[in-house]
């Protein structure tokens, strides 16, 4: 049986980890991210790469599916489109939970995986048509028109570049984010996750964690050359995963049909020379779970009274001790890797997002409502809640309706 190292130490072996210097301009000053366990010396991240499945990896290495010096070919995995370097990707302070050059290191860190380094992409950006009846239904309808097949098809299939963002944490700059001491974000992280990530606190010399969550996908609707300069037009969705309303049209909230919507509205601003983006976070649940979802709402479906907006934020505390987890203060990251500084028109009514938006140095000019007539009845107790809560809206629902019980029971 071979010996098992349960962690490491600063220098051990006398070779310090190779060292990265967050925000340079030059991405050979940098620094690649190293998260492979090849060779141990190369290492400079805490955790691995692929975000949740680096399980999985592991998993098909104990079943013998996969080699454990498995190294990827990387030929023709080049960018569908360029995206960046922007003037962002070099201050610190703007971008601390992902990799800027994380779809560039085949080309800027060439010469390290010639000479033998196992550096993996934390991006990946690619092409495809999307297709949804929801917009052939704004086709049919008059609201979207095809447009030669730039970006809406006559067949009502839409042309996109998506990009695909694993996390990244700076953690010196992540505790700057939020505000606390670098020592107790590691320690905290350290003993909340079950001591899973002993080096969080044996290695302060290692800055970088590949956190085991979901990161986000990108969606972009026209031109993405025009990203960047600050006479483009920005339409974006900015949305957080909901397998059930997404996926399978549960009636309980306003995801998909706020999602459809806001697709829309990143069409019309692409076919008028912008750009349109939809964001789309995997915080399930608001980052509480599936799980816990679900037992909320039990919760809300079988309290006294019924399912009403007034009890709607209490039960999800009664539950999960706290409203939500999304902690939306590292989501403008992905918006500084763009190089967008304002956003035209926002599908989102959350101010929790619009706030982070701003405190980051991001410009709303013009947040758009879901139009009421897409609201399904089940979902109305969520979004009167939302709104007395503070989510931007034309006009707050009065106290006495609140407390009306408009959400089915579990048995309707």
């Amino acid at each position: 049986m071979a010996h098992i190292r349960l962690n490491t130490h600063p220098a051990q072996g006398g070779q310090a980890a190779p060292p990265v210097i967050w925000g340079a301009r030059d991405p050979k000053i940098r620094g690649p991210v190293v998260g492979t366990v090849a060779d141990p010396s190369k290492r400079n991240a805490i955790g691995v790469h692929s975000g949740s499945y680096g399980i999985y990896r592991a998993l098909a290495i104990a079943a013998q599916e996969l080699k454990p010096g498995h190294r990827p070919d990387f030929t023709n995995t080049s960018p569908a489109e360029p995206i960046g370097p922007f003037e962002s990707w070099f201050d610190p302070k703007k971008i601390v939970s992902l990799d800027p050059w994380g779809h560039m290191v085949a080309d800027v860190f060439a010469d390290k995986l010639a000479a033998g380094w196992d550096i993996r992409p934390t991006i990946a950006i690619t092409k495809a048509h999307v297709q949804m009846p929801e917009i052939r239904d704004a086709v049919a309808a008059g609201r979207l028109k095809p447009d030669n097949g730039g970006i809406l098809l006559p067949s009502g299939d839409v042309r996109v570049t998506k990009a695909a963002v694993e996390p990244v944490w700076w953690l010196p700059g992540i505790a700057e984010r939020f505000g606390v001491r670098e020592a107790d974000l590691r320690r905290t992280l350290f003993e909340h996750t079950g001591g899973m990530y002993t080096e969080l606190v044996t290695r302060p010399d290692l800055e970088l964690f590949l956190p085991p969550i979901g990161g986000a996908t990108i969606y972009f609707f026209g031109d993405v050359s025009q990203l960047g300069r600050p006479e483009t037009r920005i339409a974006c969705r900015l949305h957080d995963e909901c397998n059930g309303s997404d996926v399978f049209g549960s009636d309980i909230c306003t995801c998909r049909p706020y999602l459809a919507h806001g697709i829309e509205i990143c069409i019309e601003m692409a076919q008028k020379g912008g750009v349109g983006v939809v964001i789309y976070n995997r915080k399930e649940g608001r980052a509480l779970g599936e799980v816990t979802k679900f037992l909320v709402y039990n919760a809300r479906k079988r309290q006294p009274g019924g399912d009403s907006a007034a009890q709607y934020f209490n039960r999800t505390e009664c539950v999960a001790g706290v409203q939500d987890m999304r902690f939306q203060e590292l989501m403008p990251d992905l918006f500084h890797w763009l190089g967008i500084s304002r956003i035209d028109r926002f599908a989102s009514m959350s101010n929790m997002k619009s706030d982070a938006l701003r405190a980051q140095g991001i410009d709303v000019v013009e947040q758009v409502p879901i139009p009421e007539e897409l609201i399904p009845a089940d979902a109305q107790v969520e979004m009167d809640a939302k709104k007395a809560a503070g989510y931007f809206t034309p006009k707050k629902p009065a106290i006495d309706e609140l407390a009306k019980a408009k959400g089915r029971g579990l048995d309707e």
